[in-house]
């Protein structure tokens, strides 16, 4: 073999080297749901791979002056599926959701299936989520649920999240977006803007403690309005693969429902 089909060969070689190295590292990287919590971490799922991020049970409560409104979620489920190093698909759909309003007129109850939500995120800057890692997200909701279960018409968002470690034990992701939020009435589309920040502790080798804050504001046509709250979540890492969540929020100001809770599961395959 001459010379230059040596180093033809040597580089062949080196690339493909390079290229098991990559997928390998891709491979190996360490499982990130994006539950729990109102933050939406930077990381992508290894190509390959799937997430299957759902919740058990998702109740949030609403009092206002004479009213009272309970909407509970069963099964609402995201799933990301790893297309390359840096870019994930997503789909999400809630397949059944119970709203319950109760004021002096009487009492009225809604039960159906939510709506879709079709999604990429694109990671510009350390997929696997360490050190200083950034994303973008832009996503659609097509309009298949039910009145007061979905929103009613289709909808549309960018999110940039961003995760910074600041130790082994300690990370702050911040998560701005921008929306094409449904009108309340279900009818076309208005602004809605929100920041979400937080603070992640690993408390024990497979526990995660966060606490996070978010202001957002609504100019629905009907009522502009602006919303506070704040969320402890507990994230349990049972294996490699397996987590298992919990979350509590509470709204600060009227604009804002009253309590949110939530149990759920994320398996990665």
């Amino acid at each position: 073999m001459g010379p230059v089909a040596m180093k033809a060969l040597s580089v062949a070689l080196l690339s493909f080297a390079a290229l098991y190295a990559t997928s390998a590292s891709a491979q190996d990287r360490e499982y990130c749901p994006e539950r729990p919590g109102l933050d939406t971490p930077a990381c992508t799922i290894a190509p390959g791979k799937i997430s299957v991020e759902t919740s058990i049970a998702d109740w949030t409560r609403d009092d206002q002056p004479g009213s009272r409104e309970d909407n509970i979620l069963f099964g609402d489920t995201l799933v990301r599926v790893g297309v390359s190093d840096t870019i994930e698909a997503r789909i999400g759909w809630t397949p059944f959701g119970h709203d319950r309003k109760r004021d002096s007129t009487g009492v009225d109850t809604v039960n159906g299936v939510g709506d879709v939500s079709l999604g990429m995120k694109a990671n510009l800057l350390n997929p696997d989520g360490s050190g200083v890692s950034v994303s973008v997200l832009p996503f659609v909701t097509l309009p298949v649920g039910r009145s007061s279960i979905g929103a009613g018409d289709w909808g549309a968002g960018f999110l940039v999240p961003l995760t910074y470690e600041l130790s082994d034990t300690v990370s702050l992701d911040l998560t701005p977006e921008i929306d094409a939020a449904v009108d309340q009435d279900g009818n076309g589309r208005h602004l809605a803007y929100s920041s979400t920040a937080g603070l992640a502790f690993k408390v024990a080798k497979d526990f995660t403690l966060t606490g996070e804050v978010q202001a957002l504001r609504d100019n629905d046509p009907d009522q502009h309005a602006t919303q506070a709250l704040a969320a402890l979540s507990l994230a349990w890492m049972a294996n490699d693969d397996l987590q298992f969540d919990i979350l509590g929020a509470a709204g600060l100001n009227d604009d804002t429902p009253d309590t949110r809770v939530y149990a759920g599961i994320s398996r990665r395959f």
